[in-house]
């Protein structure tokens, strides 16, 4: 399956409907199947918004399979992917070995784990992760001056007007919702946005925001 197909759903940690240790042991069975789960390529509306961006130094959160972290480290940027899947992340980091790409692949639950003390990134990326909304409010720390949150997921709107994602309510994102996580920083865009799938159209939430420069 892809988001393309208008089921990604990617909830990396603990999170209603199990514990993490269950949630685990889920995506590493799934992952553990032959091929991939996602598709090799980057989701479509990330390309649109980070594609020409000057690379520095990036943050894929909830990175599964890693194909956004190859995708970006394949363009320059110094990536760390962090996922509690070491299956899914296995899968990333043979990709990126055979493509002589540096990736620094982090197994750990994104709803506890920390960077580095005095870590700041350009770019932190949160591509379908439904998980809480303090998972991203932690993140808007680890910005460095200039550095951008970039979230693409399903809309809360999406449970009763779209195909596929979550079908849990407290797992979906608003556009309010992420104004408040970005509220401390200058939000470029806001929106939700529609994704047309095989299956029908898919109701998706986006936003890019910046940590000021001063």
């Amino acid at each position: 399956m892809s988001e393309e197909r208008g089921h990604e759903h990617r909830p990396s940690g603990s999170a209603p409907g199990g514990s993490g240790g269950e949630r685990r042991r889920m995506w590493d069975e799934r992952y553990a199947a032959t091929g991939r789960v996602w598709s090799a390529e980057p989701n479509a509306e990330v390309e649109r918004i980070i594609g020409d961006w000057e690379p520095g130094r990036a943050l894929d959160l909830g990175a599964g399979e890693g194909r956004h972290a190859v995708w970006l480290a394949a363009k320059r940027w110094r990536v760390t992917a962090v996922d509690f899947s070491a299956v899914g992340l296995a899968k990333g980091e043979k990709e990126s070995a055979a493509r002589g790409l540096r990736v620094d692949w982090v197994v750990a639950d994104v709803r506890s784990w920390q960077p580095p003390a005095s870590t700041a990134y350009d770019l932190v990326l949160v591509a379908y992760l439904h998980l809480p909304e303090d998972v991203l409010t932690r993140a808007t720390a680890w910005l460095a001056p200039g550095g951008a949150l970039v979230v693409v997921g399903h809309a809360l709107r999406n449970l009763s007007e779209g195909v596929g994602g979550p079908q849990d309510p407290a797992l979906l994102q608003t556009v309010e919702g992420l104004r408040e996580v970005a509220s401390e920083l200058d939000i470029e865009r806001c929106e939700e946005i529609v994704r047309h799938t095989d299956a029908g159209d898919a109701i998706d939430v986006v936003l890019v925001a910046r940590r000021p420069t001063s």
